[in-house]
């Protein structure tokens, strides 16, 4: 019997060693999250509670969805079209071969003052023939097109209006990423929608885009109509235009981009006041750094914009930039990449002064520019010598923009009746308001495009040429 019972005692203990063995060495540990039926508030410390509290306070999109809802509109836009049918025009008889038909085109756009100013994407009224309005509250305007800026893709609507609600502009400079954003627009013509997101980078430049670049990229919502609405900050301010999404599908897909508050404003107030995009210069040529510039340019940094000349004439050159500066920020704004560089000085005019902050040798230096106006340019590929034209220039001769030639070296154009004083009006169906936009058109057309150029002659006729 006691033979039994050490034996029984032994199995027992190894029984419970075995166990423990496989408890701590062979079977994984489950995290378990218990649930207490009434929550422990007690147990909770007040500096969390108040952390807790700043966060509800900062992620409530009810004020600015108040302030905004009422100010972004539903944009339509129709475009009517003539075009020939061959075959009618055989069976039938001239003139009977001529068909009419209209395009209709969906967006949103922002009223910014009380007495019916509207900016919206430059893209969502091109070619309009006609332009209507619908408010939030359902009412319903004939807008006018003042003016627009392609390579910004923005466009200023009037609507004869009183005491409208508007939205007011905010610095996007001091967007931080990560902020909490809401994007204001009309998807698939549902009217008023609201989407939420946060910044998810600025200064972005979509797939090396050279005439729309520094957009704000959000992971707020936005969908086909949303384009030329607003995005707003938790208090309500505009902070930038959304304009575009990155899909393979033609929906949104987790990222969307905006045309930035301070480009948007300072381009509106330039078609206000000039009739055209007032474009500031900085005077320098180079590009941005990275690792392989730094390694080929034997230096140290791989963030800024690294200067290799300076325009004569110009402010840079007069402030004392050099070649082989680096520009690392301008008025106190970080400048990693040409795109920083160019969406800053976008939200500038002529005559601006900027403080430059720049590294020489290693050493930290700042210096104020003045920044300078392009008004002429000499397009080579054209051979023609290119000036913008002012406010009272484009009310003189009764239109919204154009560019005047004021010197001709191409003697086939001038074969076939080209003068100076000739308004050229677009580009391959892209109106132009100054010297520069030419300039990008050209410079950014793909090998062997056709140029297709619509100019105004000295009687004020419509020509067309084309260029191969």
């Amino acid at each position: 019997m006691k033979r039994i019972l050490t034996i029984i005692l032994f199995s027992a203990i190894g029984g419970v060693f075995t166990l423990g063995t496989y408890k701590l060495f062979v079977e994984k540990p489950q995290i378990v999250i218990e649930k207490p039926e009434k929550p422990l508030l007690t147990t909770v410390p007040t500096n969390f509670t108040s952390a807790i509290s700043a966060s509800i306070e900062n992620t409530d999109f009810t004020i600015a969805a108040e302030k905004s809802l009422n100010s972004v509109v539903h944009v339509k836009n129709t475009s009517f079209k003539t075009i020939l049918d061959p075959y009618a025009e055989f069976f039938y008889g001239q003139g009977n071969g001529i068909k009419k038909y209209s395009q209709i085109g969906m967006g949103s756009g922002v009223i910014i003052s009380s007495d019916g100013y509207i900016v919206t994407n430059n893209h969502v009224i091109k070619n309009a023939t006609d332009i209507e309005v619908t408010l939030n509250n359902k009412k319903v305007y004939k807008a006018k097109l003042i003016g627009t800026d392609p390579m910004n893709d923005i466009a200023l609507l009037k609507v004869e209006a009183k005491n409208l609600p508007y939205i007011t502009f905010g610095d996007s400079n001091n967007l931080k990423v990560g902020e909490w954003v809401l994007a204001v627009g009309n998807p698939y013509n549902l009217t008023s929608t609201v989407t939420a997101g946060i910044v998810s980078a600025k200064g972005r430049d979509l797939d090396g885009n050279k005439n729309i670049d520094s957009f704000i990229q959000t992971d707020a919502a936005v969908n086909p109509g949303n384009s030329g609405g607003a995005l707003v900050n938790i208090r309500g301010e505009l902070i930038g235009i959304n304009t575009a999404i990155s899909s393979r599908t033609g929906s949104f897909i987790g990222y969307s981009f905006a045309v930035p508050s301070n480009i948007a404003k300072k381009v509106v107030e330039d078609i206000m006041e000039y009739g055209n995009v007032q474009k500031a210069m900085l005077g320098v040529f180079g590009g941005e750094l990275n690792n392989e510039a730094a390694k080929d340019l034997d230096i140290n940094y791989t963030e800024g914009y690294y200067i290799s000349g300076v325009a004569d004439n110009s402010g840079a050159k007069k402030a004392g930039l050099k070649a082989r500066d680096i520009i690392i920020r301008l008025d106190n704004v970080k400048i990693s990449t040409f795109a920083d560089l160019k969406g800053f000085l976008r939200a500038k005019r002529p005559n601006d002064v900027v403080a430059v902050t720049f590294l020489r040798d290693g050493v930290e230096k700042t210096v104020n520019v003045s920044l300078t106006k392009n008004v002429k340019a000499a397009i080579s590929t054209l051979g023609l010598t290119l000036k913008n034209l002012d406010k009272s220039e484009l009310k003189k001769l009764n239109i919204l923009n154009g560019v005047k030639i004021e010197a001709i070296s191409n003697r086939e154009l001038a074969h076939y009746g080209v003068k100076k004083g000739y308004i050229i009006i677009s580009i391959n169906d892209e109106n132009v308001t100054s010297v520069d936009e030419v300039s990008d058109l050209i410079e950014n057309r793909q090998n062997g495009e056709v140029l297709r150029i619509e100019m105004l002659n000295l009687n004020g006729e419509l020509e067309r040429y084309i260029f191969r």
